[in-house]
């Protein structure tokens, strides 16, 4: 009875493991789609602190809520201009078509100094949705990988403010340290078209 209890367990084990590889599978996979990156990258642009603290009597209070929404634009045409982190020395210029092809131009700071900057171009972009793919050419030949999604972020500093909204790129990568900050998601605003 034992020996059939225990197979019946190896059994049901073998099971859990082929269905958490195939799901795992799926997971990756799925990693790739442009609406799961979408959602992801989106996601990490949403905050919301709220903290309340009373102390003789006086209550002090902090709140902020940020809400990112992905923006579809019909004509991607309409995505074209200059996107800029001004206070840490960032900007992209984009330069789309009707199909959604993106050429462009950009620089970053290279050292904790913003005026100290390093150029790129893109290469192979394209935008599918709200999803921009590029891939960023600096000067030798360095290249790396962006993604970034073109949202709205709503800032809201209290429960009953109405918001103050900005249109713009978010982008994840790798860590960069800019003005003794490490960063690795940044917000490119549109400044003009």
């Amino acid at each position: 009875m034992k020996a059939r209890h225990l197979a019946s367990v190896v059994a049901a084990l073998t099971l859990l493991f082929v269905a958490a590889g195939g799901a795992s599978s799926q997971t990756l996979a799925s990693a790739s789609d442009p609406q799961t990156k979408t959602k992801a990258i989106v996601a990490s642009f949403n905050k919301f602190k709220h903290l309340s603290k009373e102390k003789h009597g006086i209550k002090k209070e902090k709140y902020l809520k940020v809400e990112s929404n992905p923006v579809v634009k019909a004509n991607p045409e309409d995505y074209s201009g200059t996107y800029e982190i001004p206070d840490l020395g960032f900007a992209m210029h984009l330069r789309v078509d009707h199909s959604g092809q993106v050429e462009g131009d950009g620089y970053e700071p290279l050292t904790p100094d913003p005026a100290v900057r390093r150029t790129f171009t893109l290469k192979n972009g394209k935008i599918e949705g709200a999803l921009l793919t590029a891939t960023k050419v600096y000067a030798g030949g360095y290249t790396e990988k962006l993604e970034g999604v073109f949202i709205e972020k709503t800032t809201f500093e209290s429960p009953t403010d109405k918001g103050f909204s900005r249109f713009g790129l978010g982008t994840l990568g790798r860590p960069i340290e800019v003005s003794g900050l490490t960063l690795d998601k940044f917000f490119y605003e549109l400044k003009s078209q």
